[in-house]
């Protein structure tokens, strides 16, 4: 396989945003958990590609395990990132400069990719349950985003995610 694409996800669209990229590669593309890859599809890969996904200011405290223990290979191979959050949403808190969590999460570990960018997620708060929906219909409120409980809205600029994609081929 060309380039594997794992993802660590909470409600789906950081798979979604997998997918899509997978979609766009001509060569071969793999799109995986990060939390059920194996050993051997890792080092088999020329290239990795790592997406993930923010839930309450955090990226899953499994991403920063996995990253500590494949830090060398990940190091040793062509290796990108992307980050998906709702802050994303807002212009000028869409780059991994300018998003702060991103720029955290690149801050704090020792893997350095390549590549990096940040896509806005998506609010689906039919599907989420009491507790969720509550804390994150606070946040937007606070962040001057949609609070109606019964909408589903995708945030994701598509157009951005092809031109990473197209960067990712280089």
């Amino acid at each position: 396989m060309k380039i594997l694409i794992l993802y660590s996800t909470r409600d789906g669209q950081t798979k979604k945003i997998a997918n899509f990229i997978a979609r766009e590669f001509v060569e071969d593309a793999a799109v995986q958990s990060l939390y059920e890859v194996s050993e051997s599809t890792l080092c088999e890969a020329e290239k990795i590609l790592i997406g993930a996904s923010i839930r309450y200011g955090h990226f899953d405290r499994r991403l920063y395990d996995f990253i500590e223990k494949h830090t060398a290979l990940l190091n040793a191979k062509p290796c990108a990132f992307f980050g998906v959050n709702l802050t994303a949403r807002k212009s000028g808190k869409d780059t991994p400069e300018t998003n702060v969590y991103v720029r955290k999460f690149l801050q704090r570990i020792s893997w350095k990719p390549y590549l990096c960018a940040v896509f806005a997620g998506a609010l689906f708060y039919p599907r989420y349950s009491f507790f969720d929906r509550t804390m994150i219909r606070f946040i937007m409120k606070t962040t001057g985003g949609e609070t109606d409980p019964s909408k589903e809205i995708e945030y994701t600029n598509w157009e951005n995610v092809k031109k990473f994609a197209e960067q990712l081929k280089r």
